[in-house]
């Protein structure tokens, strides 16, 4: 069983306030919440919602009009761009919908990318990305090339990209929108064994209840706000 730790991520009445013309569009209002190191949320809402704004507020990828994002007791609301990059490279890994592979590179390739970032030599990069490329079932595809797969193998491949370099947090965007149920179920598994292996936290976005189900406790998001907190796998 996994360990539940000290709080990893910590929102404090976080909005966020988009302007459309002369109209003011509330994303988020006044959002407070704690997630632990190794506890697996998913935060659950239909399409304008505003869970997507949420993830990409807590990755950083966004600023909130107002509140604290705090992250490894870090204000990531308060870095630049700059450093906000290299919080990223040193600390998360992105699960995405539309799997984001470069189709010019091979499954190696691709998932070596984050540890490019990271200056990790090649030789030790293509050693690490083998061995996740294997962990999830694709030690015979290194060779491929994004259009020589199908849509599980490549869902596998981003899944192994956002491992590679063994963050702290991953967060998974409606990771299986494009794929079957059976494949579904699959790369969900897939997604949960390697996070609880290694006591990472996962944020998952969502609007299927199924998908919902596999974490411990669901966020469910209404018209900017946390509207309910179901728990389904209580703390150890």
């Amino acid at each position: 069983m996994w360990e539940y730790l000290e709080n990893i991520i910590v929102l404090q009445d976080v909005r966020k306030v988009y302007r459309v013309g002369n109209e003011k569009v509330i994303a988020l209002d006044s959002i407070s919440l704690n997630i632990s190191k190794g506890e697996c949320c998913c935060f659950l809402g239909t399409s304008g919602s505003g869970k997507s704004t949420l993830l990409n507020l807590m990755a950083g990828l966004e600023k909130p009009t107002k509140g604290s994002i705090i992250i490894k007791n870090l204000e990531i609301h308060k870095l630049n761009e700059r450093k906000l990059t290299k919080f990223r490279q040193e600390n998360v890994g992105f699960v995405f919908q539309s799997y984001n592979l470069m189709s010019t590179l091979t499954a190696l390739e691709n998932v070596s990318i984050p540890l490019t970032f990271k200056g990790i030599p090649r030789t030790i990069r293509d050693k690490q990305a083998r061995k996740v490329l294997k962990g999830v079932g694709l030690g015979t595809h290194l060779k491929h090339k994004p259009t020589q797969m199908s849509g599980g193998q490549q869902q596998r491949v981003g899944i192994a990209r956002a491992f590679v370099s063994n963050p702290e947090i991953v967060f998974a965007d409606e990771p299986t929108g494009n794929l079957d149920s059976k494949t579904t179920k699959e790369v969900m598994d897939l997604i949960i064994s390697m996070t609880r292996k290694n006591n990472q936290t996962l944020i998952i976005v969502t609007h299927d209840i199924d998908i919902a189900k596999y974490a411990d406790r669901i966020f469910y998001i209404k018209d900017g706000r946390v509207e309910k907190i179901e728990t389904i796998n209580a703390k150890n």
